[in-house]
Formats: structure tokens, sequence, C-alpha cells
């Protein structure tokens, strides 16, 4: 499964990652795709992203179950502490 939240992002990317996620709540998309896709909506999101910030989690196989990463002014940080990943709000 596929988490992806965007923050100030234009609707040109919006409607891009409509065509393969679904959108239950403005900004937030959530599917089940490929690890390629799952890149590629990464990458076009992230080169998209002017002021805003973009957010992914995803399902895996480890201690927590799933692995995030963040791009742009998200106003929160991800800190990778002995390889469980948290979230650092200044």
């Amino acid at each position: 499964m596929l988490l992806m939240i965007l923050e100030n992002v234009s609707p040109s990317v919006r409607g891009e990652l409509s065509r393969w996620l679904l959108e239950p709540h403005a900004g937030v998309f959530v599917g089940q795709v490929s690890a390629m896709v799952r890149e590629r909506l990464w990458a076009k999101s992230c080169q998209s992203c002017k002021e805003g910030g973009v957010v992914q989690i995803w399902t895996t196989n480890n201690e927590q179950g799933f692995k995030m990463r963040m791009f742009g002014d998200t106003h929160r940080f991800v800190v990778d502490l002995e390889g469980l990943q948290l979230i650092r709000i200044p």
C-alpha cells in the first residue's frame, strides 16, 4: 500500500497522481502500486513541488511494517533511530 500527502502543490501534480491513486481527501492519495510506479510518482512529485511538501509512506517488510520519506517544506522531519523511523517536530 502507498500513501502520499501533498501540501501546497499545483493541481497538475494532483491530477497526475489521481491517475494511479485514489484521493479520499484533498492532497491525500492512497493505493496499491508497484515499486517502479512508486518511485516514478515520487520523482514526479518532487520535481513539481516548488513551495510545498511531499510525504510518501509505503508498506515494506521491516520491524515497523512501513517506510517513509519527505521532501520540501513539510514542517516535520524523518529521523532514523537505530533502524526505526520517527517523526521530529521542530
